[in-house]
């Protein structure tokens, strides 16, 4: 019974599909559906990013802490964030969006961060959708790479790449970062 709904549910959708292959197989089936109806979109996106860790009013804060820091240096310090994304690189600059989630010393050898963090947009055409971001951020190279991984909204399926450029920084820890997003999204 179970196998007849499965091939009367793919002989229907094939029907309604411009091109589809299936692949049958023991343990699932695999369908590959490609629509003409649907262009991919290429977005380029600039902005900065505020990460204030000391003061009164930071916007990220440690959340982890070494056990051992003589044996691996900063190795293992874990930030939660809920950074500023403005237009310019002032911080009175217009608010276009946030920048939400963790990163981490990830590197016993250099500093390279684990970054895993969604860039969530409330400007113009870009309000409520959002950009998540998780890769190696090697913060003393003057530019970095680091892969989209997917999004929300009118990112839905984005996949892509942001280059970081550190702009200004202090002792303290604090920093604006220049991002250049470009990404591919339907």
């Amino acid at each position: 019974m179970a196998s007849f709904v499965s091939q009367t549910f793919l002989i229907t959708f094939s029907l309604f599909s411009p091109f589809f292959i299936t692949i049958n197989g023991e343990f699932s089936i695999q369908s590959i559906v490609t629509s003409t109806k649907r262009m991919e979109k290429m977005t380029h996106l600039h902005f900065y990013f505020h990460d204030t860790i000391s003061g009164k009013h930071p916007t990220a804060m440690q959340i982890i802490k070494p056990h051992n820091r003589s044996a691996g240096g900063s190795f293992g310090i874990t930030f939660m964030a809920d950074d500023p994304l403005t237009e310019k690189p002032e911080s009175s600059s217009k608010l276009v969006g946030r920048a939400q989630g963790i990163y981490a010393l990830a590197s016993q050898h250099d500093v390279g961060l684990l970054m895993v963090m969604n860039f969530a947009f409330f400007e113009g055409t870009y309000n409520g959708s959002a950009l998540s971001i998780l890769g190696r951020n090697e913060i003393f190279h003057h530019v970095r790479e680091m892969p989209v991984v997917g999004g929300t909204g009118i990112f839905r399926f984005a996949r892509g790449y942001a280059l970081a450029k550190t702009v200004w920084s202090n002792q303290k820890g604090d920093a604006i970062v220049e991002y250049n997003v470009s990404v591919v999204h339907y």
